[in-house]
């Protein structure tokens, strides 16, 4: 037998990897509520330019701190959309998506036995590349609070402790929907710079915010000590083309980039391309895309009871405490008889406990038929 290495028994399955295999072994119709993946199509004039970049013989190695004129749009983008400077060429890594860009922000900082302090709950696919440095997931209960998730520094001064190294942070936040205010960054930041911590900031859902709420990056308040990742998957329904980039301090980004060369070695060259296009081009399909999200979220908060509106993102939470039952054994209730694919809470941490996270990325029918189904069943 081939032997495992240890750090593989510290990892586990996501919740959405997990569930899906429940969901083949179950018989029957479904319509599923569950994934995070837009079902709108990637923009024409962006697959137009990946298609140009092909023929033109855009196929060999790229740079592997991302193509020159990819870090070039990423450094216009980040100063148009969110008022930070960065030096296209030493202050931004292009990544294989922004899944890459956190194992690598991780992998480059932490030692053996570090700890991260992780919110609670947290989309649940953070924990293992923690794990898998050595270092330890600690996670920061938070709470709900007129109808939202809030983090305190209250609740971060309780959780830290002398092995942390950094702060990881999700906002809008999946799975609750919490934009974090500009007020509740600053004092994050602030607990940041008196505890010596790193912020590793995922802002992959910046561009789908709702009724005024603003994305603000923690760069903003702490761009020294702020690790920002974001990719282009959820802004431009570009999920599959796995791009996305990570704007940091120069000596970090040295860091990550001995990350990317010993493994991804980061997105094809055409791809990068075509990334670049979709940043410095037109962007009257991102105002398309979160018009349609916003059409969702009104039929989600209109067809469902205790929804906790979400601020951004493509994700609603249910309160369900008050029925007293396991989210996990609601959630496999809900798929065995009654055919529905969701998340439980639980999931994501014991904060999570108590509540459902339905997903509106796809819409048309599969949306209504999904959001009755629910309903109906819940009312039973």
């Amino acid at each position: 037998m081939i032997p495992i290495a240890l750090r593989v028994s510290a990892l586990r399955p996501t919740a959405v990897n997990a569930i899906l295999a429940e969901v083949r072994a179950t018989p029957g119709p479904k319509v599923s509520l569950m994934r995070g993946e837009p079902d709108l199509p990637t923009p024409g004039h962006i697959v137009e330019a990946a298609a140009k970049s092909l023929a033109a013989g855009r196929t060999m190695y790229a740079d592997q701190r991302g193509e020159p004129k990819l870090r070039e749009a990423i450094a216009v983008k980040l100063l148009r959309d969110n008022g930070l400077h960065y030096d296209p060429a030493t202050e931004i890594l292009v990544t294989t998506g922004g899944t890459f860009g956190i194992y690598a922000a991780l992998a480059a900082m932490l030692d053996e036995d570090d700890a991260v302090l992780v919110p609670d709950p947290v989309y649940d696919a953070y924990l293992s590349p923690i794990r898998l440095t050595g270092a330890v997931p600690v996670a920061v209960p938070s709470a709900i609070v007129n109808g939202r998730f809030v983090l305190t520094v209250e609740a971060l001064e309780e959780a830290w402790t002398p092995p942390c190294r950094a702060l990881l942070l999700n906002t809008p936040w999946n799975p609750t929907g919490t934009v974090l205010t500009r007020q509740e960054l600053t004092e994050i930041a602030a607990f940041c710079v008196r505890r010596n911590l790193t912020i590793i900031s995922d802002e992959i859902y910046e561009a789908i915010v709702y009724e005024g709420h603003e994305h603000i990056s923690p760069a903003v308040m702490a761009r020294d000590r702020t690790v920002v990742v974001n990719a282009l998957s959820k802004t431009y329904a570009m999920t599959g083309w796995r791009v996305g980039y990570v704007a940091a301090p120069p000596e970090f980004v040295r860091a990550m980039l001995l990350i990317l060369q010993q493994s991804s070695r980061g997105p094809a060259t055409f791809v990068q391309d075509a990334a670049a296009v979709a940043l410095a081009g037109p962007q009257d399909c991102v105002a398309a895309n979160l018009a349609e999200y916003s059409r969702r979220r009104e039929l989600v908060l209109n067809s469902l009871p205790h929804v906790l509106a979400p601020e951004g993102g493509f994700f609603a939470l249910l309160d369900l405490r008050e029925l007293g039952l396991p989210s996990d054994l609601i959630r496999k209730r809900l798929l065995t008889e009654y055919g529905i694919i969701v998340v439980h809470g639980a999931a994501y941490g014991a904060g999570g406990e108590g509540t459902l996270r339905v997903s509106f990325a796809s819409g048309g029918e599969v949306l209504k038929c999904g959001l009755n189904n629910l309903r109906e069943a819940l009312a039973r």
